[in-house]
């Protein structure tokens, strides 16, 4: 099944350009933690390191983000969202070396003054 061009690679449904790309571009901040891992799951697909970085919080955020141009993101998938804990648990798709493989995660995050960052992964595997 092919992806229409201008539709958002987080899943929602909605055209890139009133999805997840405002947020990339700073022309609003997400809302909750959902909407932020989402946002950085495109970011990832459109190989944006400055986003990652910037929505990385600082006490856990590495010095650099090198995205890999070999791999191509495929899909997300949100299994689980506990806005108690703000934890997001996910399954996103991709390719690389033309081989299909998938990276689950549940990540954390936190809110400061009304700005969500990403803070790290409890657990992660593929």
């Amino acid at each position: 099944m092919k992806r229409h061009q201008n539709h958002c690679p987080c899943g929602s449904g909605s055209e890139l350009e009133n999805c997840c790309l405002p947020y990339i571009k700073g022309q609003s901040s997400a809302t909750d933690a959902e909407t932020l891992m989402r946002s950085r799951y495109v970011a990832y697909c459109l190989d944006d390191e400055q986003y990652l970085l910037a929505t990385w919080h600082a006490s856990t955020r590495p010095a650099s983000v090198k995205t890999d141009a070999k791999i191509k993101w495929i899909r997300l998938k949100v299994i689980d969202t506990d806005i108690q804990q703000n934890q997001v648990e996910f399954v996103a798709t991709y390719r690389l070396n033309g081989k299909a493989h998938k990276l689950k995660e549940r990540s954390r995050f936190v809110v400061e003054e009304g700005t969500w960052f990403y803070l790290d992964a409890l657990d992660s595997g593929t």
